[in-house]
């Protein structure tokens, strides 16, 4: 599904959607180039999830964890490392729900993961004219359904 995007309010505001509507256990892969709208779109989930407090990129933390909303996010950016180095992380740690309470996981530069969890939410964002975005969702063995009904 593709979805063209206006500006940065817009890809907020379907961050919100995503936020309302996600279930425990749910990780988001998100793609595209520097600044295309991808901790714009966790912000929304954040928002989403009724978390307050600011949601900013983990690029050099490599995971901001937050707690306070509906559900926990686990927001994770491998902008700065090598396959080799994401594999060390033992992420699957966060979707397994065996050491981390279920919640979202929102990992940013998600192809330079080495392996990916069983079931996932696939989000691309690239650039259009004018400063408009647009994403393209693709479920891989993710129940999508609960999720359109608010986009």
């Amino acid at each position: 599904m593709k979805i063209f995007l206006t500006d940065a309010e817009a890809t907020l505001s379907l961050g919100i959607n995503l936020g309302e509507s996600l279930t425990p256990g749910s990780v988001i892969l998100l793609e595209g180039d520097l600044g295309a709208g991808k901790t714009t779109l966790v912000q929304g989930i954040g928002r989403g999830l009724g978390i307050v407090e600011p949601i900013v990129s983990p690029t050099f933390t490599l995971i901001n964890e937050y707690t306070e909303g509906r559900l926990p996010l686990y927001h994770l950016d491998l902008y700065r490392l090598e396959p080799q180095e994401v594999a060390a992380l033992n992420l699957e740690s966060y979707w397994e729900g065996v050491e981390f309470i279920p919640g979202i996981v929102a990992i940013e530069w998600a192809e330079r993961l080495p392996y990916k969890p069983d079931s996932y939410l696939s989000v691309s964002l690239t650039y259009g004219d004018e400063g408009t975005r647009q994403v393209e969702l693709v479920p891989f063995n993710y129940d999508i359904s609960k999720v359109m009904t608010v986009i």
